[in-house]
């Protein structure tokens, strides 16, 4: 499939400066692009790229002062990656529309399971008993839908994605291959005999709309109640979230994170890898959490940069660890004062301390 630069150009609102008939058909990064390739320089740090790209159109940023001429046809907008990405997500849709839908065999639907309309079920897919699945939704193979379980509109599971009993997934959501949506919260209670008995997980997931869930994610059960992501969410792939944990709108968290049972985080947040936060807390909206730090109190000011673990202020963090690098040095500077203090008081004989009297 083929497209012109006047059509993107469309597409994106941009402003064209070159061949508007000049056209594409694939995509690439801008440094290995080729010349029937679509690119765009975002950071900086590329922009280097954009005066040797073999790119037939490149999507670039209005305030970008060119430094030299180039033969490629560019598209100026506000925000290239932004653009990028709109065009992309449009151009999945005109491709998802092509897709086929249907029932395969070797699918198992239970007689009482809801089936909306333009459906996709693939083989070896189970449907349980009263299962809702909304228009317009695809599910791949080796996927799980249970007892009661309700899937919107145009959502997607991939394979693998298992969605247990009574758990909720909104409209537009997307899960990627493996993830399991709903088992159990890690619920025991230790006994006088040193062994732990299950507490019974009988609460549910929620996830509401336009949420994206990555690969082998995994997302429990409240013990009662729901685990709630909310609205817009991303989450990366192997993340890991507790019973009763909820999730405000727009927040991304990355890959091998973890958050605790019964915690609540706020809304815009946005969490690097590896982070690790304890539970029953509460994160403010718009707090930013660097990679691998470990929160193990409420952060309640809203929009805080934390840093380390235990995570706390980001500049305090790096002005700490600034000292922690040094601390050889300063070592061998306190032992040489040392020194010099011990020279020093050897030099004040009993008299000198007399006469200074």
């Amino acid at each position: 499939m083929q497209f012109t630069a006047q059509q993107i150009a469309a597409m994106i609102q941009g402003k064209l400066e070159g061949d508007p008939q000049v056209s594409v058909s694939t995509v690439a990064r801008i440094e290995d692009a080729g010349e029937n390739a679509l690119s765009f320089v975002a950071n900086p740090k590329y922009e280097e790229f954009l005066y040797s790209s073999k790119a037939a159109i490149i999507i670039i940023n209005d305030s970008l002062e060119l430094e030299k001429p180039v033969s490629n046809t560019l598209i100026r907008v506000k925000d290239a990656y932004s653009s990028f990405a709109l065009l992309l997500e449009q151009y999945h849709q005109i491709v998802s529309g092509q897709q086929k839908t249907g029932i395969e065999d070797q699918s198992y639907i239970a007689p009482t399971a809801k089936i909306g309309e333009k459906v996709y079920i693939a083989a070896f897919a189970y449907i349980a008993e009263n299962a809702i699945i909304g228009a317009g939704s695809r599910i791949y193979p080796g996927c799980y839908v249970g007892p009661n379980a309700v899937i919107g509109e145009n959502t997607t599971l991939f394979a693998g994605v298992k969605i247990y009993d009574s758990c909720v997934v909104g409209n537009r959501v997307v899960i990627h291959a493996g993830t399991v949506i709903g088992g159990d919260g890690f619920g025991f209670a230790p006994q006088s005999d040193l062994t732990y008995k299950k507490i019974p997980q009988i609460g549910n997931v929620v996830v509401e709309d336009n949420v994206e869930i990555g690969a082998n994610t995994t997302i429990d059960r409240a013990t009662m109640g729901s685990t709630v992501i909310h609205r817009g969410v991303k989450l990366d792939n192997l993340v890991m979230i507790a019973h009763n944990v909820e999730i405000g709108e727009n927040t991304v968290i990355a890959a091998q994170s973890g958050i605790s049972g019964s915690t609540k985080i706020g809304k815009n947040c946005v969490m690097g890898g590896q982070i690790g936060v304890v539970g029953h807390i509460q994160i403010a909206d718009g707090t930013k959490i660097n990679a691998q730090s470990g929160v193990s109190k409420a952060v309640s000011v809203p929009n805080s940069i934390l840093n380390g673990s235990p995570a706390f202020d980001y500049k305090s963090s790096l002005k700490s660890q600034a000292i922690f690098r040094n601390l050889p040095e300063m070592q061998q500077r306190i032992y040489k004062l040392e020194e010099m203090v011990q020279e020093l008081t050897a030099l004040l004989t009993p008299q000198h301390i007399e006469y200074k009297k």
